[in-house]
C-alpha cells in the first residue's frame, strides 16, 4: 500500500491542513493501491500564497536560468523513468509496456520540444519600422492553477507545468485524484532539480474542492484545465468572477474519413488508434467514416482487428489494452454500448460485459458498431472507451458534412492517396488538428481544438505564449 498524504508547498512536503483521505484504485484488480489526502481551502490558500510570494523573483529570473531548471527536471526523469512508468501503469491501468513506450516518455518529448521553442521567444521586440520607439514585451501572466486529468497524466502535466515555468509563472498543480502518483513523483523531480521554493506547488484534491477553489481564487491569474466539457464549463463560470484567463482542452469525437483510395492499412490503423489507451484519449478517432464502395470490406476488417485485440492486466507485458480507469467509467461505457444496440446499430465486435475469462477489473471488450448514423448517441457523445462507430458516406461533400456535424472539434483524420483531396479536406474539416494517412503532427505542433473541445493550444511556441501577457510600450529609448 502506497501512502501519499502530504502536499508539496513552498519547496517542502507538508501535511494537509485537514485530513480527508481518498483511495486510489488499481483498475486491473479493483483493489486500493494507494491512499492520498485531499486538500481543503486552507491547503489551496497556502499553495497560492507560496506561489504569489515566489512570483516576483521567479518572473525576474533570467530566461536562460529558468531553462536550466527545466533541464534539471529532465535529468531527474531520465534517472527515474521506470518509476514513472510503473506509477502511471498502477494508477490508471496503462499496460506497462505501453506506459514505458508512450505514457511516461511524454515528459521528455514535450519538455525538449518546449526548450527548442523557448529559444525562439523574443521577450522584447520592435513593433515595426513604422514605429521605431514602440516595443512589444512578453511577461508572465502570474500565478497559474493547473488542473490535469487521469488518462494521460504525465502528458498533460508536462504540457502545462513546463511552459508555465519557462514563461516565468509560478504554479499550483491539482492533478486528478484518480491518478495522483505520477504527479507526486513529478513533484519530487521538481524538488530535486532545485527549482526555488514556491515556484511549483502541488495540492491533491477533487474538482468540487481544490479545483473550484483555484478557479475562484482572486490571486490566481489563469486556469489551464484538461478534462470533460462539462467540467470546463463549470470552471469557466467560476473563473468569470475574477476575469482570469482560462484555457481549456476538452473532449472530442474525432472523425476518421477513409476514402476508397486509402492505403490498405488505413482501417486497421484507425481501429488500433481508437482502442489505444483503452479508448481513453480525447483525440481518439471514434467515428470511422467510410466511402460506400469499400464499406463492407472495411466493416469486416474492423471487426477482425477489434476481435484480435487482447485485453489484460496493466502489470503484464505485451501488446494488449488494459482496463479503463474506474467503476464509474466502466459503467458509463457499458451504458453507451447498450444504447448503441438499442438504437439499432449493428454490433460486429465486442459488446457489453467483461471480456471472456475475467471476473474482476474494469475491462471493456473492444467494441465496433457498423451501420451507424450520425444522429445516434454513440456517434454524438464522447464514450471515452474502446468503442468505434462506422458510418458510410457517398461523396466528399457528405463526408465533410457528417464529420463537422458534431459539438466537438479536436482532431479529425483523413485517409486518401489523392493529395488535392487531402488538402481540401484539411481546410474544410472544423477541428484544431487534422492528421492524414497516419502521419503524426510534428514536434512543437500545437495541441488543441475548436467548439466544445475548448480552445487551448498546448505545445511548442503556442503553449508557452498561453502563459504570457503582451504589453505594448511606446517611447522606448534607444539603447
Amino acid at each position: 500500500m502506497i501512502e501519499k498524504r502530504n502536499f508539496y508547498i513552498d519547496g517542502a512536503w507538508v501535511a494537509p491542513a485537514k485530513s480527508s483521505d481518498h483511495d486510489v484504485i488499481d483498475p486491473s484488480t479493483e483493489e486500493v493501491c494507494a491512499i492520498i489526502s485531499l486538500g481543503d481551502h486552507a491547503d489551496t490558500n497556502a499553495a497560492v500564497a507560496a506561489a504569489s510570494a515566489a512570483l516576483p523573483a521567479w518572473s525576474a529570473t533570467d530566461p536562460a536560468k529558468r531553462a536550466d531548471y527545466v533541464r534539471g527536471i529532465l535529468a531527474q526523469y531520465e534517472a527515474r523513468a521506470e518509476e514513472m512508468a510503473k506509477a502511471i501503469s498502477l494508477e490508471m491501468g496503462a499496460p506497462i509496456d505501453m506506459s514505458r513506450a508512450d505514457q511516461a516518455p511524454c515528459l521528455p518529448w514535450h519538455l525538449e520540444n518546449f526548450l527548442t521553442a523557448f529559444d525562439h521567444i523574443e521577450w522584447i521586440k520592435p513593433l515595426g519600422p513604422h514605429a521605431p520607439n514602440d516595443r512589444i514585451a512578453l511577461e508572465p501572466i502570474g500565478v497559474v492553477g493547473l488542473i490535469t486529468p487521469w488518462n494521460w497524466p504525465m502528458n498533460q502535466v508536462t504540457l502545462k507545468v513546463i511552459p508555465a515555468l519557462l514563461a516565468g509563472c509560478t504554479i499550483v498543480l491539482k492533478p486528478s485524484e484518480e491518478s495522483p502518483l505520477s504527479s507526486l513523483l513529478f513533484a519530487e523531480f521538481v524538488h530535486d532539480a532545485g527549482v526555488p521554493a514556491g515556484v511549483f506547488n502541488l495540492v491533491n484534491g477533487d474538482g468540487m474542492g481544490v479545483g473550484s477553489q483555484l478557479s475562484r481564487h482572486e490571486d490566481v491569474a489563469m486556469i489551464s484545465f484538461t478534462g470533460s466539457t462539462r467540467a470546463g464549463k463549470a470552471i469557466s463560470l467560476a473563473a468569470a468572477e475574477t476575469l482570469k484567463r482560462v484555457t481549456l482542452e476538452l473532449g472530442g469525437k474525432g472523425a476518421n474519413v477513409i476514402f476508397a483510395d486509402a492505403d490498405d492499412k488505413a482501417v486497421k490503423r484507425g481501429v488500433i488508434h481508437c482502442m489505444n489507451n483503452s479508448g481513453q484519449s480525447c483525440n481518439a478517432p471514434t467515428r470511422m467514416l467510410v466511402e460506400r464502395s469499400i464499406y463492407d470490406q472495411a466493416v469486416e476488417t474492423a471487426a477482425e482487428i477489434a476481435n484480435g485485440i487482447a485485453v489484460g492486466p496493466a502489470s503484464e507485458p505485451g501488446r494488449h489494452i488494459g482496463p479503463v480507469v474506474n467503476r464509474r467509467q466502466w459503467d458509463q461505457i457499458q451504458t453507451m454500448i447498450q444504447v448503441g444496440i438499442d438504437e439499432g446499430a449493428r454490433l460486429v465486435a465486442g459488446g457489453p460485459g467483461l471480456p471472456e475469462g475475467m471476473n474482476r477489473g474494469y475491462y471493456v471488450r473492444p467494441t465496433v458498431f457498423a451501420d451507424v448514423n450520425n444522429q445516434m448517441r454513440i456517434a454524438r457523445e464522447e464514450i471515452f472507451g474502446p468503442v468505434l462507430s462506422i458510418i458510410p458516406f457517398d461523396t466528399e461533400e457528405e463526408a465533410i458534412a457528417i464529420a463537422n456535424d458534431t459539438a466537438y472539434g479536436l482532431t479529425n483524420y483523413v485517409q486518401s492517396q489523392d493529395g488535392a483531396r487531402r488538402n481540401r479536406m484539411a481546410r474544410a474539416l472544423k477541428a484544431g488538428m487534422i492528421e492524414m494517412n497516419g502521419k503524426s503532427r510534428g514536434a512543437g505542433a500545437p495541441f488543441g481544438g475548436m467548439k466544445m473541445s475548448g480552445r487551448a493550444r498546448e505545445g511548442g511556441v503556442w503553449g508557452i505564449e498561453e502563459f504570457l501577457e503582451v504589453k505594448a510600450i511606446s517611447g522606448w529609448a534607444a539603447e
